[in-house]
Formats: C-alpha cells, sequence, structure tokens
C-alpha cells in the first residue's frame, strides 16, 4: 500500500512549495565559509533586515515566552484600527498572509466549488485550490497580468472564491483603483474577492489603491496583507486580513488558535508605527528600481514593469542555466519555472551595492553564453 493513495485526492496531485534558496544551503554546496559573500535576491525580503523598533518590542517580550500569546491578538488589532480607520472586528490575524490566503478558501470554499486566479499569479492560489479538492480556474493573463474580463467572464454558480493579488507576484503587474471598483461591481455579492497586497506599501501614494475604501462599498471583498515585505518581519511570519466584520467572524471561526506567536505580534505593533523605516524601504525601491530597468535597455533585455519590489526579466531563452551561473557566482534570484515562466528570472531589488553585485555577476554570465 502506498498512502500517497489514501491522501486528500488533491494533495496527491500536488508537489511541495519551493521557497527561494537559502543562503546556508548556497554556501554549503559552494564550499564558501563566509555567507556575507553571497546575496540573495530570491524571495523579496526588505534589504534593510531588522527594524530596530521591532528588534526593542521584542526584548521586552522575552520574559513572557513561557505564557501563550494572546490569541485575539489585542493590542495589535486596536493598532492596526486606529491607524487605518477600522474597528478591532474586522481584523483577522495571521501566521504571515499565506496563512489568511489558505484560511479564507477553507472558510468559504470545498471539494467542487471553484476558485478563480491569474496565469502567473502568486502559486498559492492553485495550491491551496487543489489541496481543498476545489476547482482550480486558472485564467489566461492578459500582459502578464489579470484578465478581469476573463475573470467576469469565469464566474458560474460553482464560483465560490475570486484571488487577486495587486501589484501580483512574480510579475509585478498593477492594477489601478478605478480598474478594481469597476471589476467589483460586477462581481455577484455573494461571491468572495480576495485583494492580496502584500506589496501595497511599495506602490507610490498617488496611485496606491484605496483599498479600506473599496471595503466600504463592497462587502464581499477581503483585503490581506502582511509584515513581511515592507516591515521586514518575514522570519517571523505575521499578517493580517480586513473585511467586513460577519465575514471576520467566520475567519476567527476557522482560524487556529494562538497562530501568531507572542515576538510577532509585539514587532508587528511596534513596526506598524515605524513610518520612517517602511518609507526608508519603498525610497530604496523606487531608486534601484530605475538602476535594474536601465541595466535591462544597456543589455537588450526586456523586463516587465513592476510595482513591487523586485523585476522579472525575459531572457527569452531558458533562464536555468543563467541561474545556476548567477549562483556559482554567489547571487541567489528566483527560477520561475514552476509558474509556467522558464525564461524568466525573478531578482528582489535589494540595497544599491548588492545590486550592483547582480548587475556584475549577470554581465559577466551573459558575456561567457
Amino acid at each position: 500500500m502506498k498512502y500517497s493513495d489514501i491522501a486528500n485526492k488533491g494533495v496527491q496531485s500536488l508537489s511541495p512549495y519551493q521557497a527561494g534558496k537559502p543562503i546556508e544551503e548556497l554556501a554549503r554546496e559552494l564550499g564558501i565559509d563566509n555567507v556575507g559573500d553571497i546575496v540573495k535576491l530570491a524571495s523579496n525580503e526588505n534589504p534593510f533586515g531588522f527594524p530596530e523598533s521591532a528588534k526593542q518590542a521584542i526584548l521586552m517580550q522575552l520574559e513572557q515566552l513561557t505564557r501563550y500569546p494572546d490569541s485575539n491578538g489585542f493590542e495589535l488589532k486596536a493598532a492596526l484600527a486606529q491607524k487605518f480607520g477600522l474597528t478591532a472586528e474586522q481584523i483577522t490575524l495571521g501566521n504571515g498572509s499565506n496563512d489568511l490566503i489558505e484560511l479564507i478558501a477553507h472558510t468559504f470554499a470545498a471539494e467542487g466549488d471553484e476558485i478563480i486566479f491569474s496565469q502567473y499569479a502568486f502559486i498559492v492560489y492553485p495550491l491551496i485550490s487543489k489541496a481543498i479538492n476545489a476547482v482550480a480556474r486558472e485564467i489566461p493573463a492578459q500582459d502578464w497580468g489579470h484578465d478581469l474580463a476573463g475573470f467576469l467572464a469565469a464566474i458560474n454558480q460553482k464560483t465560490k472564491l475570486i484571488y487577486i493579488a495587486n501589484p501580483n507576484n512574480p510579475t509585478g503587474n498593477f492594477l489601478s483603483h478605478a480598474q478594481l471598483e469597476e471589476f467589483l461591481a460586477q462581481v455577484p455579492p455573494h461571491i468572495i474577492v480576495v485583494l492580496d497586497e502584500a506589496y501595497t506599501e511599495f506602490t507610490a501614494a498617488r496611485e496606491r489603491v484605496d483599498s479600506f475604501a473599496l471595503l466600504k462599498s463592497y462587502p464581499n471583498l477581503i483585503l490581506s496583507r502582511t509584515f513581511s515585505k515592507a516591515y521586514g518581519l518575514a522570519g517571523l511570519r505575521i499578517g493580517y486580513a480586513v473585511s467586513a466584520e460577519e465575514i471576520a467572524s467566520l475567519l476567527n471561526r476557522v482560524r487556529q488558535p494562538f497562530n501568531c506567536n507572542s515576538l510577532a505580534l509585539a514587532a508587528a505593533q511596534a513596526v506598524l508605527q515605524d513610518d520612517a523605516f517602511v518609507e526608508k524601504a519603498a525610497h530604496n525601491n523606487r531608486v534601484e528600481m530605475q538602476r535594474y530597468q536601465e541595466f535591462c535597455h544597456e543589455h537588450g533585455l526586456e523586463y516587465i514593469p513592476s510595482k513591487g519590489n523586485f523585476i522579472t526579466i525575459d531572457f527569452k531563452r531558458p533562464a536555468a542555466p543563467i541561474y545556476q551561473a548567477l549562483l556559482r557566482e554567489g547571487v541567489i534570484v528566483r527560477p520561475l519555472a514552476g509558474y509556467g515562466m522558464p525564461e524568466h528570472l525573478r531578482i528582489s531589488i535589494g540595497l544599491p551595492e548588492e545590486n550592483t553585485r547582480f548587475f556584475t555577476a549577470l554581465s559577466k554570465v551573459l558575456s561567457l553564453a
């Protein structure tokens, strides 16, 4: 007997999620003693590291680690509510936004229900859909981004959920407030729309979607955000969803107790007020993104314009050899064959010196190709 034969049918068709290669793993492979010689630009992490505000909050919590965390996350919810003009009853906390994306699927979809998302969207959407035996409706992309008209055309009586990442990962495409509002106005109110805004802090203030305003008009909308990117807390795994109070109540019935640890709750509350840290990351992203675009133009490389903290380059040929060659140069980026984009690599925007290291390494690799 194979245990895979008795596993959930959806799980039988899945492969484990392949995260970006850790620095330590590459160091072992290359025999490098000093991990500081390796540049990781693979996982869209904040290049400025751990904010001091969060560090101090964590230090104050260390003596309380024998106690369970506040399962309701009262203080973090209160801080979020105050900052964004919400009620605490609208907020659901999660072990990163991945946890919330999965939690929403378990709450509203079941076997045979249909979940809509875009081709070249966050790979977790199809993974979760298949894991719960739902039907994954992948809509062909339009210019590497979401075809909202295609989404509307795909809606039927079995549709339960629609996932929209904005900006989209891994392509960086962006939908405006007007585009989203026009779309939401046409979605039947019994279908839940999840707006995944993991990278929203990197969009310019003048073009950023006022998603909280959309939430007031469309109670079937759920917003998902994370502290992993702009806030620099990827290792602590903390995120939040905002929705109508009735939806949040349903999510909190399914949510595992203590899904957010004490250190994550304290750090998130602290860095939520650290606007200077977030703006520093966003400013670096704007400046360095321009350098990436200029590099691509100079080397005749095509790229997908991005509103996230990453850029995806199209090499017009299999990218795996380029990825491997960059690893040998001590530079880790993200291959996208798993997304159906075998000719692309996604590169996180790092510090100026890290990006220069990438430019030098890629120039060398391309000259030897």
